[in-house]
């Protein structure tokens, strides 16, 4: 959004004649001279265009007067109430304060203060159950990326269409709606696995009733099937296990199920709860038994929606379509969607122009579970995007405005991200139920130590609740399941790659690094008793590349680096990396750019470095600059 430059208002000259005279203000008053027209009342946001309009100038009017503010806009860009106000006053207009909602007046939505709104609908819990009726499940289909996943959706399309089944099969552009021999339907998501899968969750889109978990009966439990088990678990969504390839020689249920019990997931077989069905999707052997166990399972979750209320759904896929502009793919979960409908998806604005399906048949309406490609947005939404109907385009950017400045007001204070320092107070408040972890080791020798080292550990107002256990780095997917599941992310002699730790710092996920495993359940033990004591925590400043090496008299190192990310900073603590291996930690004592001493380099810039007891760098070393800060792990 076009924001005008601070400190500009009640510094500007005479006020110059309007353009051009006629039109009327919001008042009814017609606008001609100042002196006899009314204030003009101006709304949260609005266009260039519908300001031209509403001023009756030349919208290159608007456009020149915001370039003289520094703002490019275009005809169709929306400008705050700030901007518009400033440029009305230079074309020679009074405008009006904003008026403040008074108690017993309307509510913002327009409706009378008490009714519900459009809002306040959202929760199923508010629909009269009189008008709630069964709609079909939403499946996502996850596993390792060669297990079979998209053989087996098109095996299951293939299938279904050669059985002849009423209304055969529509597939959509991220979704595909099938409908069985017996008249029931599902919709299956295509979206790429359990990275789309979480990353929608993650922005808060509750899309998933049921996730088929795909495993190839030759190949076994692999780390993205552990990834998309846990995935599902964190969205407490049931799960359908999927073993594929059984028609292949090499193939071993046995060992299949034997990997997934070590998971955490008991087949039915092993008198668990989860169910597994042998299929080959090359075949289609057991696709048949696949669906209606699907169906079996979708039917004990009881789904209703309510198809006569304004719509609600999630965005599964966008894109910019030259010819027709924003085109999105969108699962409606209740109510019914139209055209002519004005919808807010996230941030984004517009009127439902045109539903249509893939294959491009036009329909007026997509009830719920109903995937369906919607045109008329203003700008291309993004993929976990929550789409719901408002009673009016103004309306619907003053919503948009309203969760624009509620993000920008909780920024400050952080996103509010699950952490060790918060479970004492939520422990004290009654709210803390579980601790969520998700634990990477260096090798998965250690899982099992630390499992038996936290399986020790007890409270009674918290339990400990590991959402993903393996080895390796951790890596940018173990923070989105972090960020989407509320979550700390505890790494054992292992490493965070620079995507992932840019990430937790944007996301405020608690990261924490262990070389000792009483260390590790020390922290959680005193967390758990609310018992965690201010601490010194260590804060990563940036990273520098070297370059060269300088010799300066019979023993002294400077080194000649390249700052890669954030600050280098005098002073601080230095390790030395060394191919993916900590060499040393140590002080870093000289900083100099060329040949004056500074306190700090920032990125993108060359440094010379010295460190206080370490002279063995070598061209390719990354030195790690971190500083100290006193934190409070349980304070108010």
């Amino acid at each position: 959004m076009a924001r005008s430059r601070s400190g500009t208002r009640g510094r500007r000259g005479p006020r110059k004649p309007p353009r051009r005279t006629g039109g009327f203000t919001p008042s009814g008053a017609p606008i001609g001279d100042p002196s006899e027209r009314d204030a003009l009342e101006l709304p949260a946001t609005i266009t260039v265009k519908e300001m031209a309009d509403l001023l009756d100038v030349n919208p290159a009017d608007i456009i020149r007067e915001l370039i003289k503010s520094g703002i490019f806009a275009t005809i169709n860009q929306l400008i705050d109430r700030d901007t518009a106000s400033l440029v009305a006053e230079e074309l020679g207009y009074e405008v009006a304060e904003p008026q403040e909602a008074t108690a017993g007046s309307d509510d913002e939505e327009g409706g009378p203060k008490g009714e519900a709104t459009k809002e306040e609908l959202w929760d199923e819990e508010a629909e009269d159950p009189k008008d709630l009726v069964h709609r079909a499940p939403i499946v996502t289909v996850m596993g390792h990326v060669d297990h079979g996943k998209t053989s087996l959706l098109d095996a299951i399309r293939s299938t279904t269409v050669a059985a002849g089944e009423r209304g055969g099969i529509t597939q959509h552009i991220g979704a595909s709606e099938i409908t069985t021999k017996d008249g029931k339907r599902l919709v299956f998501l295509d979206t790429p696995g359990h990275e789309a899968f979480t990353s929608m969750r993650a922005r808060g889109a509750r899309v998933t009733d049921i996730a088929v978990i795909v495993v190839a009966a030759d190949d076994g439990v692999m780390p993205q099937t552990l990834e998309a088990i846990s995935h599902a678990k964190a969205a407490k969504v049931p799960l359908v296990i999927a073993m594929n390839k059984i028609d292949k020689p090499d193939a071993n249920g046995d060992r299949v199920m034997n990997e997934l019990a070590q998971a955490g997931v008991v087949v039915e077989a092993y008198g668990g709860d989860t169910p597994l069905i042998p299929v080959s999707a090359k075949s289609r052997v057991g696709i048949p038994e696949l669906l209606e166990m699907i169906l079996l399972v979708a039917d004990v979750q009881e789904l209703k929606a309510n198809p006569k209320r304004s719509a609600i759904g999630t965005v599964i896929e966008a894109r910019l379509d030259k010819g027709r502009g924003a085109v999105a793919t969108i699962i409606v979960q209740t109510g019914t969607l139209h055209v002519g409908d004005v919808v807010v998806a996230g941030n984004v604005v517009g009127k439902i122009k045109a539903l249509e399906t893939a294959a491009g048949k036009r329909i007026s309406k997509a009830g719920p579970a109903t995937a369906a490609v919607i045109l008329g947005l203003t700008e291309v939404p993004e993929a976990g995007d929550v789409l719901r109907v408002v009673a009016d385009v103004m309306k619907a950017r003053a919503q948009v405005e309203k969760q624009k400045n509620a993000a920008a007001a909780a920024a400050p204070g952080g996103s509010g991200r699950a952490t060790l320092e918060d479970l004492y107070r939520q422990i004290q408040a009654g709210q803390a139920k579980e601790l969520r972890i998700i634990l990477k080791t260096d090798v998965s020798g250690s899982i099992g130590a630390i499992d038996h080292a936290l399986g020790q550990l007890s409270a009674d107002e918290v339990k400990i609740n590991v959402l993903l256990e393996a080895a390796g780095d951790i890596t940018d997917n173990d923070i989105m399941l972090a960020t989407a599941s509320n979550a700390i992310v505890v790494g054992f002699n292992t490493g965070i790659t620079d995507t992932a730790r840019r990430a937790a710092e944007a996301e405020g996920v608690d990261v924490r690094l262990y070389d000792i495993i009483y260390k590790l359940t020390d922290d959680i033990d005193m967390a758990l008793k609310g018992l965690l004591e201010p601490e010194i925590v260590e804060v990563i400043e940036g990273r520098a590349e070297v370059r060269q090496i300088f010799k300066v008299g019979k023993t002294q190192v400077i080194a000649g680096c390249y700052v890669t990310d954030g600050r280098i900073v005098r002073n601080s603590g230095a390790r030395v990396w060394r191919g993916g291996k900590i060499v040393v930690t140590d002080k870093l004592e000289g900083l100099r750019r060329f040949k004056d001493d500074v306190r700090e380099v920032a990125q993108n810039f060359e440094c010379g470095i010295s460190l206080a007891g370490y002279n063995d760098l070598v061209e390719g070393d990354i030195i790690e600059c971190f500083t100290s800060q006193a934190r409070s792990r349980a304070g108010s």
